[in-house]
């Protein structure tokens, strides 16, 4: 009998059909880690089967961050060093976990990040590394990489109009450069990942105090000379692994900070020094709005639908505003070709971009800024920011352009609508749950 707190997890029927659960539950038993959840027995009833595994007293990461929102950088690289750390033992052991994701991650009350829930079946050491970068991903950004890091029941993280993922800094300022590469390469398909116990070491290197941690990332570019990045793997089996991987790990970081935009050759520069002729970048950052701040653009209707304007840009994404109810679309042949929210700045501002969340997947929307009262001719005369997103697949929108657009007033104009799943009478509805500007 076991003497402590437990946790049983069922799964009905039994047989063949829990066989990958118990499967994971035996092969995870094996590897003790402090980061590992406890597996204590698996059994199979036929009509029932379940795993008996260590209880613990907390909440998961996807808990968390429902509760409290995005984490600040240096936590959110703490739990996934964590991460990183239980994933490298378990395949060590030659076993993928394969169902990486924030509900698996349980934050326990004396401190402990657990990873939970092997599924092993068909699962890779790739998947499992891309997994962890979402997990990075969804902590900065409370969003998840669907197509990036697998499937799971949270919404899809923002992407411009060709459903290309956003940088954790585009969607959240004050994120660090080094973190935003790192994230990014992670979930880059085309970027050649590190091994679980690679990525571990480099996690572990920016997991410290800011007195020790060294800037920059490894990065983990097709670029970056082979031996060089081989080495570290096969010096890890040696006592003095830590000390070489660090050293690698600081000597590549100037390097490979300058190897993503570089030009030319295929290998990274060296970075030049200070120079009085350099012209200063400056990060975007959030412009905080009021709700006085936004107002109801109907040039073809009856400019009646002005309830929860305020709630568009006070924070929440679970409230918002929301058209009427009609019973036909917009656009041509519609009942009216469009409508949408004007935004004032109250002055010309640089506008870097513009991040919406709506309510439901479907719509058609567009972005336009000018510095003249909005008007019906708006629509012609104002500038296109961003591309135009047509029945757009997803909730979350970036609009963003390189060279920021110096307006006053923004234009978010919806031209097509999806019917709302909760109307009984099937009619079309939006709503905008959040708007998000930041200038530079």
């Amino acid at each position: 009998m076991l003497l402590r707190p437990i946790a049983v997890v069922l799964r009905a029927p039994g047989g063949d059909a829990a066989q990958e659960m118990l499967a994971a539950a035996v092969t995870a038993s094996r590897v003790v880690h402090p980061n590992l959840i406890g597996v204590y027995d698996a059994i199979d009833e036929v009509d029932r089967a379940y795993v008996v595994r260590e209880w613990i007293e907390g909440q998961s990461l996807r808990q968390m961050v429902e509760s409290d929102g995005a984490l600040d950088p240096d936590r959110a690289i703490n739990i996934s060093h964590s991460v990183a750390d239980a994933t490298a033992a378990l395949h060590a052991s030659g076993m993928a976990h394969g169902n990486i994701h924030p509900g698996t991650v349980l934050m326990a009350d004396d401190g402990r990040v657990v990873l939970t829930d092997a599924r092993a079946g068909s699962a890779t050491n790739d998947g499992d590394v891309r997994a962890i970068g979402g997990l990075l991903y969804y902590a900065l950004t409370e969003q998840w990489p669907q197509q990036e890091a697998g499937p799971t029941a949270l919404p899809d993280a923002v992407r411009d109009e060709y459903g290309v993922l956003a940088a954790p800094r585009q969607v959240r300022a004050g994120i660090p450069t080094h973190i935003d590469d790192l994230v990014y390469d992670l979930l880059d398909p085309k970027v050649t990942l590190p091994s679980a116990d690679v990525l571990a070491a480099e996690l572990g290197r920016l997991d410290v105090g800011p007195e020790e941690r060294s800037y920059g990332t490894l990065r983990f570019s097709d670029s970056l000379p082979e031996p060089t990045r081989q080495a570290p793997r096969r010096l890890m089996y040696g006592v003095a692994a830590a000390v070489v991987l660090a050293i690698v790990g600081l000597t590549l970081s100037a390097k490979a900070l300058t190897s993503k935009d570089g030009q030319g050759g295929s290998g990274p520069t060296a970075s030049a020094g200070p120079s009085s002729a350099a012209t200063p970048v400056v990060d975007p950052v959030v412009y905080t709005l009021s709700g006085s701040q936004v107002g109801l653009f109907d040039p073809y209707g009856g400019k009646d639908e002005t309830d929860g304007l305020a709630s568009a840009v006070d924070g929440k994404k679970s409230t918002g505003w929301k058209t009427d109810h009609y019973n036909q679309n917009f656009g041509p042949g519609g009942i009216k070709p469009g409508m949408g929210l004007v935004i004032d700045l109250g002055a010309a501002k640089a506008v870097a971009d513009v991040t919406v969340v709506l309510s439901d997947n479907g719509a058609s929307v567009k972005l336009l800024g000018g510095n003249t009262v909005p008007d019906q001719g708006a629509l012609t005369s104002f500038t296109q920011i961003g591309g135009a997103l047509e029945e757009f697949n997803g909730t979350n929108m970036v609009f963003s352009t390189e060279d920021a657009a110096q307006v006053r007033y923004l234009v978010l104009w919806i031209s097509g609508i999806p019917r709302d799943p909760e109307d009984g009478s099937n009619r079309y509805q939006i709503g905008v749950q959040e708007i998000t500007v930041r200038v530079k």
